[in-house]
């Protein structure tokens, strides 16, 4: 899938969402296609994807077909999206998917098996405590597992530095093979497409 998929489809759904034929919350991104293009380049079929509340583009390069995907959302589930059989599965709950995909690096250890877990939170996500305890647990065991930082700087309407007061976040700068972390700006709010729905 290319970039330009990636965006097309983005803004569909932004436009049927401000047409209000969603009737659910949505989550959108832009501006890092060529990131998670990119990203998916180390993740095979057989590997573990694990998201937060903004997951279309993982769904979609994981190989799930854009019929399906576009269907979950209409269906209300844009913010909670799970595809079993692509092995991916999303959460609207802060931390969620974290522990549970802790939880699926240890059983692939556990059972010797050679596939491997990506989890994507976003950078306030990346501040909590939860996802503290999730890094060091997958580092000091060994798990084969990777977290992706995705820094779009906000939670909700605050600027996650402004709320830990700090010039950078705890990833920002790091050197762990275990987290992987980029930035980007989002064209689209924290949540919706810019035009207030009731729903």
């Amino acid at each position: 899938m290319k970039a330009e998929d990636l965006i097309a489809f983005e803004d569909e759904v932004a436009a049927r969402f401000n047409a209000a034929k969603i009737k659910a919350p949505i989550h959108l991104y832009s501006e890092n296609e060529e990131q998670m293009i990119k990203i998916f380049k180390d993740i095979d079929d057989d590997d573990w994807v694990f998201c937060s509340w903004r997951s279309h583009y993982q769904c979609l390069l994981k190989g799930v077909p854009i019929d399906e995907v576009m269907s979950e959302i209409m269906a209300g589930r844009s913010i909670s999206l799970c595809f079993p059989n692509y092995k991916i599965y999303s959460s609207a709950i802060v931390g969620g998917v974290l522990p549970i995909s802790v939880g699926a690096a240890m059983s692939i250890k556990r059972d010797g098996g050679n596939e491997k877990v990506h989890c994507f939170l976003g950078d306030m996500t990346a501040e909590t405590g939860i996802a503290h305890e999730c890094f060091k647990y997958s580092r000091n065991h060994k798990l084969p597992i990777r977290f992706i930082v995705e820094d779009n700087n906000m939670s909700v309407v605050t600027d996650t530095r402004d709320v830990w007061n700090m010039e950078e976040t705890s990833f920002e700068n790091t050197d762990d093979p275990m987290i992987f972390y980029y930035k980007y700006k989002n064209k689209y709010p924290h949540a919706g497409a810019g035009t207030r729905v009731q729903f």
